[in-house]
Formats: C-alpha cells, structure tokens, sequence
C-alpha cells in the first residue's frame, strides 16, 4: 500500500512538472476561465487527452519493456536526458526569466463550438504534447515495472487537477500567473523535479 501512494505520488509530481509551463494551451485554459466561456468543456478535453496519451505512453513502453527487457535501459538513459535537458531549460528559466507569464488578452473564443475545437487543436496538434505524455511519461512509469500503471494513475490525476485549477480559479489565479516572479518560482521547482527524476532514472538503468 506505501508503495502504491509512493509511486502514485511520483507519479502526480512527475505529471504536474511536465504540465506546468506557459504556453498555447495553459493560456487558453486560464482565458476561457477568466471569461467564463465553456470551462467545463474546456478543462474536460485538456484532462481527458492527456488521460489517452498518459495511458498510450504507460502501456506502450510498458508492453515495449515487457518484450524486450533489454529496452528498459535504453528507454531509462534516453528519458533520463530528455528529462535532464527539460530541468536545465526550466533552471534557466528561473535564472533568466524572459519577463513574461500567462497573459489573459487576447481574442475572445465566443462559441463553445470556437473553444472547443481551438482546444482540440492546441493539444492534438502541439508535437511537444506527444514527447511529455507518451514518451517521457511512459518511460518514468516503466522504471517503476508492475506499478507503472498506478505511476500513470497519478500523472493523469496530475493533470485533471492543474486544469481543472487553472480554468475555475481563474479569476484567482490570473493576477498570480500573470507576474513573471510566480513562474520563475514555478520553474525552479520543476528544474529540481525534472534534474532529480531524470539523474533517477539514470541510475536505474
């Protein structure tokens, strides 16, 4: 049971360093909700694709690590870089913040059909949405062998809590968000995760 809620919680962490950046997609979530425009919709399409990518990637690499155990190590040296590089961007981030956090301007989506499909497109068709949640994500689970899916578990709560969040708090959390200091915070923090999970998995292999 301890070793569920441990991996589990890597898990949450893990997902939650991945997603929490500025970008297209936080932006547009953090918007729709300043305005009240289909947040549901919204928060339902970001939580529930990155659910199918988080348990594609789990259960890909996973199946992959199962028929060729040999692929384990080189799945744990190749998402321990890209994990390593992630951290060293985040840390330079915080150094060196480009002075600019989530901006709540911007042109109102006034149909839900607008938002929805608009939603649709900055998760589908973002190339970085696929290395996060299929590649990275799955090849931390498949360190963590038969609870790789309760690792997934945890990467997927991740996500349905910080859209979820950002788009009914956003009234809250705009003025926070919107200050380039909360980001260099935020990016400290996701360094450290990333630099230690990706030296981790390193290690492992």
């Amino acid at each position: 049971m301890t070793a569920a809620l441990t991996t589990a919680a890597a898990g949450f962490g893990t997902g939650l360093s991945l997603i929490v950046a500025i970008g297209a997609q936080n932006a547009f979530v953090l918007r729709q909700g300043v305005r009240r425009e289909a947040v549901l919709a919204v928060v339902g399409i970001c939580a529930v694709s990155d659910a199918l990518l988080i348990t594609l990637g789990v259960g890909g690499v996973g199946a992959l690590v199962v028929a060729w155990p040999g692929a384990l190590t080189a799945v744990g040296w190749i998402g321990g870089v890209f994990l390593l590089g992630y951290g060293v961007l985040a840390a330079r981030r915080a150094i060196r913040p480009a002075g600019a956090g989530l901006e709540t301007e911007g042109e109102a989506v006034t149909s839900r059909r607008r938002a929805v499909l608009t939603c649709l497109a900055m998760t589908w068709l973002n190339p970085h949405v696929y290395l996060d949640t299929v590649f990275l994500l799955g090849s931390v689970a498949a360190d963590h062998g038969p609870l790789r899916w309760t690792f997934g578990l945890g990467a997927v709560l991740a996500s349905l809590c910080w859209f979820a969040v950002l788009g009914f708090g956003a009234r809250l959390l705009s003025r926070f968000l919107a200050r380039p200091a909360a980001w260099r915070v935020l990016d400290g923090l996701v360094a450290a995760t990333m630099i230690v999970l990706g030296c981790t998995l390193i290690a492992g292999s």
